[in-house]
C-alpha cells in the first residue's frame, strides 16, 4: 500500500488538503519520534493483532456504567485490525472462549475519530494548538446498531447474535490511540453493558491519519497529543472563528440555593464525586472539598486519584452576553452566549463562551429531561460525546461551526480540565420556549455544577 504523508506529500497538499505551510519537525519531535521508532512504537502493518485489557468488577470498582447482568461473562477477546485504505479500517474481536461471538466493525472511517482541523483555524498557530489539544481530549463514542451493514455478529452460543442492542467504538479522553469498544443488551428498557475492552489503536496509523486530514507535521504535535500538555495563556483570536453581527446583555439568573439535578450519567457517576454534603450549587463554589475521580489510563475512573479543580473561579455569576454571529462556510445566522464570572473579589475574571449553534433548534424540554438537550463538550471543530456513525459520517466535526471555550479577561485560553468544566447542556424551555437553560458540566461529566436561566426574547 502506498504510503502518504510525508514532507514531500504535504507540499503539494495530500487527499485534498489545502496545506498552508510546511512545518519541519522540531529537534524535540524529531528526537522523540527517532527514540520511539526505533523501539517499534510507530510499526504498523495492514494486519494486526492488538491486545485488549478487559477489567472485571473487582479491578474496577468505580465503573459508573449501568452493568448488565451478563457483564464479565463474555469476557476474552483479541482485536485484529485491518487497513482497508488510507483511513478505513475493519476492527474484528475476536474471541477467546467458544461461547463467545465475533464481533467485526467493518469499513470504518477512522479520520472521523483522529483530530482534525476547521479549514478556519489553519493559518493561526493558537487556534491549531487549541483545537487539537481539546479534539484529543475529549470523549468520542460512536454507536452502531445491530442492523448496521458495518456491524457483523457470528458464532458463539446465541446470546450475543440475538441480544446486542448497541455496537460502540470511543476514543476516550486521554493521550493519543486510547480507545474503547463497548457492547450492550437492553434491559428493563434501558441500555445494560455487558462488554468494555480497552486497546491502543496503532499510533503509526494514527500519525499517518493525523498528517493526512490536517497537513501538518505529526512531530510538532505528538508531544501534547501523546501526553498530557495544555496550551494555557494560548491567546485566541474569536474574530477567526466568527463575525459578531449583533450584541446584547440578557437578564440571566442562578438560583445557588437550588438543589443539585441529577439523571441518567449525572445520576450514574455518583459514586465518582468526591464530596459529601454537596446540596446545591452554591456547595461547589463556597470552599468545600470537592474532589473527582480520576481519568486514567487505559481509560478508567480511580477514586484513588482525586482530581482537584478551580471552581471558585464561578464563584459569582456577573452576566450573560446573547450575540449574533456568522461562522465560516454557514449561509445562515447563528448564536453565542457568553457567560461572565468572577471570584467575588473580581480579580480573576473567566468568560464562557458556546458558540455557533442555532437557538431555535434547540430541543424544548423539562428541566428533568436536560438529557435530551444539546450536550456538548469544549473545544473547537467538536463532534458530541454521544453519537451515531451515521450522524457522524453526515457532520464531520472539521466541518462544524460550534465553538465552546473559557477564557481569561485577555482572551486567554484557560485550562478548563485542571478547572473542572468540561462542556454545557442546553435546551429552550417546554413551557416557556423564550427561556434558554443552561448547564455547565463538570470534569468527566461527573456532575453538573451549575444551572442558568436566560431570557432569549427580543
Amino acid at each position: 500500500m502506498e504510503k502518504k504523508g510525508t514532507e514531500r506529500d504535504r507540499s503539494i497538499g495530500v487527499g485534498g488538503c489545502q496545506c498552508i505551510r510546511l512545518e519541519r519537525p522540531s529537534r524535540l519531535g524529531q528526537l522523540g519520534l527517532s527514540i520511539t521508532g526505533v523501539r517499534g512504537r510507530y510499526r504498523v502493518a495492514e494486519v494486526m493483532t492488538v491486545p485488549i485489557r478487559e477489567f472485571s468488577r473487582a479491578e474496577y470498582p468505580e465503573d459508573p456504567a449501568n452493568q448488565s447482568v451478563h457483564h464479565g461473562r463474555y469476557s476474552g477477546r483479541r482485536l485484529v485490525l485491518k487497513q482497508k485504505d488510507e483511513t478505513h479500517f475493519d476492527f474484528i474481536f475476536e474471541p477467546g472462549h467458544p461461547h463467545i461471538a465475533k464481533v467485526s466493525f467493518r469499513d470504518i472511517d477512522v479520520s472521523l475519530m483522529t483530530p482534525s482541523l476547521p479549514h478556519w483555524t489553519k493559518g493561526d498557530k493558537g487556534l491549531r494548538r487549541v483545537a487539537l489539544t481539546d479534539r484529543q481530549w475529549n470523549r468520542q463514542q460512536v454507536s452502531f446498531k445491530v442492523d448496521s451493514p458495518h456491524i457483523e455478529v457470528s458464532g458463539g452460543d446465541g446470546f450475543e447474535r440475538k441480544n446486542i442492542s448497541s455496537a460502540e467504538l470511543a476514543k476516550n479522553c486521554l493521550n493519543a490511540g486510547l480507545w474503547e469498544v463497548l457492547l450492550f443488551n437492553q434491559e428493563q428498557g434501558q441500555k445494560a453493558l455487558y462488554y468494555q475492552g480497552w486497546f491502543r489503536f496503532p499510533l503509526g496509523h494514527y500519525q499517518r491519519i493525523f498528517e493526512l486530514k490536517t497537513c501538518l507535521s505529526y512531530s510538532r504535535h505528538f508531544l501534547y497529543l501523546e501526553h498530557w500538555l495544555n496550551p494555557e495563556g494560548t491567546l485566541v483570536r474569536l474574530d477567526r472563528l466568527r463575525r459578531v453581527t449583533s450584541e446584547r446583555e440578557v437578564p440571566a439568573s442562578v438560583n445557588p440555593d437550588e438543589f443539585v439535578i441529577a439523571v441518567g450519567e449525572q445520576l450514574r457517576k455518583r459514586r465518582t464525586l468526591l464530596a459529601s454534603n454537596i446540596r446545591a450549587w452554591k456547595d461547589f463554589y463556597e470552599g468545600r472539598n470537592v474532589r473527582f475521580a480520576a481519568f486514567t489510563k487505559p481509560g478508567r475512573y480511580d477514586v484513588r486519584k482525586p482530581w482537584k479543580n478551580k471552581l471558585w473561579r464561578f464563584r459569582r455569576f456577573d452576566r450573560a452576553i446573547l450575540r449574533g454571529v456568522v461562522c465560516p462556510d454557514e449561509r445562515h445566522p447563528l448564536q453565542e452566549l457568553e457567560l461572565v464570572f468572577s471570584n467575588g473579589a473580581g480579580a480573576e475574571r473567566s468568560r464562557f463562551f458556546v458558540s455557533g449553534f442555532d437557538i431555535s433548534a434547540l430541543p424544548a424540554v423539562p428541566v428533568d429531561h436536560y438529557l435530551e438537550g444539546y450536550y456538548m463538550p469544549m473545544g473547537i471543530g467538536i463532534p458530541p460525546f454521544f453519537q451515531s456513525y451515521e450522524e457522524l459520517r453526515a457532520n464531520p466535526p472539521d466541518k462544524s461551526p460550534f465553538f465552546s471555550l473559557l477564557l481569561d479577561r485577555e482572551g486567554r485560553w484557560l485550562d478548563h480540565h485542571h478547572i473542572a468544566v468540561d462542556g454545557s447542556i442546553m435546551h429552550r424551555d417546554a413551557a416557556a420556549p423564550d427561556l434558554l437553560h443552561v448547564y455547565l458540566l463538570s470534569y468527566e461529566r461527573h456532575t453538573l455544577i451549575g444551572h442558568f436561566v436566560i431570557s432569549i426574547r427580543d
